[in-house]
């Protein structure tokens, strides 16, 4: 599942009402000698602790995904699923994440980010507890479907809390936690599941994060921004001077987010359909299509049954690839981050194409041999070097490159909508993908694997034709060459 990745104030990219070409704040001497105070007397051990506290949702984001692959057949021998009601207690999530994304604008700008972190949480708690005491489906898929909503609010509040906290310096590599702990829970899940009982494993991973959240929640300010937003000045610059140290000039600081708050507001509010408008269409294709591109490869079916899918494939108890496909994660996503503004955007992605297809290809290969009655022995290991490759290629771009590129490529006062869309986008492919995998394993184990491997072919074909590479290029010429 990817990130939801919405609308993000930064200096010097925002444009005016007018022409969108000039930038918000003119930068004068004064900003640059307040900056540069801000920079030597400054401290940033609130910033540290305030995104360590909001990175707890991260946290919990991944253990949500990744708790129904390790757990898959405890829960179906204990509660006595079928293979239909186990496709809807796994794909159900993602149900839930959508209307939480979708609503959580609303919610944020209403009640504050730390307020919407802290509901997220408390759905969340409310979902693992009722996992916890489930005795039959009906349970158990309400309590998936209120962690569903909670991390879909956890996946638009978390980047946008550490964009608006961060200073200019340290925005990029403080929001790229976000994805880093995504992945970390996903894999802690996954390892951890493989050594505690399905109950245990609800009430222990997936309540830390929310209770260590909630009390962080109580020592961390909120965002100055969310503040200035809604007219509490005063709160605003108590906030803004607890994250940037009790020596620092943030007179400069507190004028350009004021600024830059009147310049959003003064831009026009777009609709849906004025993203069909002939200068946005190239942008929503490439934005949309990217989602399409992540979601057809089968990461969600993939992800969320991966222990089956290793069974299946011959080996005794499916546990010894569960901890490699929880390993493998954590490497791969921290290259794939000190790879993105070295090698460029659009070269990961055709990197990660072509490897998530391989992968799906030699998994799909090995259930035909397996079907045929030959080279038994190298089933296990085709399989499962086919899914560790593929998910070692899917975090290295598709995982989280088409997020940063949405956020590229549509100018600021269109945003918003242009987000919604592609998360609708986005969690309805996952949705898709994790809900009918089950029934497609069924029908064709090699077949399913080859199909998701054909969509890969096409992914590549996409990014090749129609991504552009927006690597060391600005927000206007990002726009302008589109």
């Amino acid at each position: 599942m990817g990130i939801t990745q919405h609308k993000d104030i930064e200096e010097g990219d925002n444009k005016s009402h007018e022409d969108l070409k000039e930038p918000f704040i003119d930068n004068t001497s004064k900003n640059v000698k307040d900056s540069e105070e801000t920079d030597q007397n400054g401290s940033i051990t609130m910033t540290l602790l305030s995104t360590v506290v909001a990175v707890c949702g991260s946290t919990e984001f991944g253990v949500c995904v990744g708790f129904s692959a390790p757990t898959q057949s405890a829960i179906c021998n204990e509660l006595n699923l079928s293979v239909a009601e186990y496709s809807l207690f796994g794909s159900i999530i993602t149900i839930g994440g959508m209307i939480g994304a979708i609503s959580s604008g609303k919610i944020a700008d209403k009640i504050g980010r730390k307020g919407a972190m802290a509901l997220s949480s408390v759905f969340c708690i409310a979902g693992w507890l009722a996992i916890f005491l489930a005795m039959g489906s009906v349970l158990l898929d309400t309590g998936r479907f209120f962690t569903g909503y909670g991390i879909g609010i956890f996946s638009f509040v978390v980047p946008i809390y550490i964009a608006e906290i961060s200073p200019k310096e340290l925005r990029v590599g403080l929001t790229t936690l976000n994805q880093f702990l995504i992945v970390t829970g996903s894999s802690i899940a996954f390892l951890l599941g493989t050594v505690v009982s399905w109950r245990t494993l609800a009430l222990t991973t997936g309540l830390a994060p929310c209770i260590l959240l909630i009390a962080g929640l109580f020592f961390i300010p909120e965002s100055p921004r969310w503040l200035a937003q809604v007219g509490r000045k005063v709160e605003f610059e108590s906030s803004l001077r607890k994250l940037r140290g009790a020596k620092a000039n943030i007179s400069g600081e507190s004028k350009e987010i004021q600024e830059s708050i009147l310049t959003l507001e003064s831009l026009p509010k777009a609709g849906i359909f004025d993203l069909f408008e002939p200068e946005y269409i190239k942008p929503v294709i490439i934005s949309v299509g990217l989602m399409i591109c992540q979601q057809s490869g089968g990461i969600n079916g993939i992800n969320f049954y991966a222990s089956e899918t290793f069974q299946f494939a011959g080996l005794k108890s499916g546990k010894s690839g569960t901890i490699a496909y929880g390993l493998i994660q954590i490497p791969i996503t921290i290259v794939g981050m000190i790879l993105l503004d070295k090698s460029g955007r659009r070269i990961l992605l055709l990197i990660s194409s072509c490897g998530t297809c391989l992968g799906c290809f030699l998994t799909g290969t090995a259930f035909f041999l397996k079907g045929q009655g030959v080279f038994l022995e190298w089933v296990p290991f085709l399989a499962v070097g086919g899914v560790l490759l593929f998910i070692a290629s899917f975090s290295i771009g598709m995982g989280a490159i088409p997020w940063l590129i949405m956020s590229e490529i549509f100018p600021l006062h269109i945003k918003a909508t242009a987000g919604s869309l592609t998360c609708i986008v986005n969690w309805l492919g996952a949705w898709a993908v994790s809900f009918s995998f089950n029934f497609l394993v069924n029908w064709s184990p090699a077949g399913t694997f080859w199909l998701f491997s054909g969509f890969g072919v096409l992914n590549i074909v996409f990014v090749a034709k129609l991504v552009p590479e927006t690597k060391g290029k600005s927000l206007e010429e990002i726009q302008a060459s589109l």
